[in-house]
């Protein structure tokens, strides 16, 4: 079992990235790897445990019938399978009075990354454009 390490800034809905960055993750889990995300800038928004689905008035749909997937929903099914850990960048959550998150993520620093990236078998940094 390889250990992959993410650090990740785009924020929730902006970048195609953060959807790239979270298909990773759900591939390497499903084949049994360990994945660690550090996220920092905007990213750290990405497990606001109040995000909410919404209607869509052009189609007449409720929230439910959209059934709108969030960010916070699939990071929280990855945490649950033990084989994804995510640290938010306290300095970034100071910044962005981000601090409402869904269970399991945990708050860090920038050597938390550095730390994880010597023990992994493989780093990947995705920065923004």
């Amino acid at each position: 079992m390889a250990t992959l390490t993410i650090a990740l800034m785009d924020p929730p809905y902006e970048a195609e990235t953060t959807t790239t960055v979270l298909r990773i993750a759900d591939a390497a889990v499903r084949k049994g790897h360990r994945v660690n995300i550090f996220a920092y800038e905007g990213a750290v928004n990405l497990t606001m445990k109040d995000q909410a689905a919404h209607p869509n008035p052009v189609k007449g749909t409720t929230a439910e019938e959209e059934d709108h997937p969030t960010t916070s929903r699939f990071i929280a099914g990855l945490l649950g399978t033990g084989q994804l850990d995510w640290i938010n960048c306290g300095l970034c959550v100071d910044e962005r009075g981000s601090g409402n998150w869904v269970e399991g993520v945990r708050r860090g620093a920038p050597a938390d990354f550095f730390k994880w990236s010597q023990e992994s078998d493989n780093t990947l940094v995705i920065g923004t454009k």
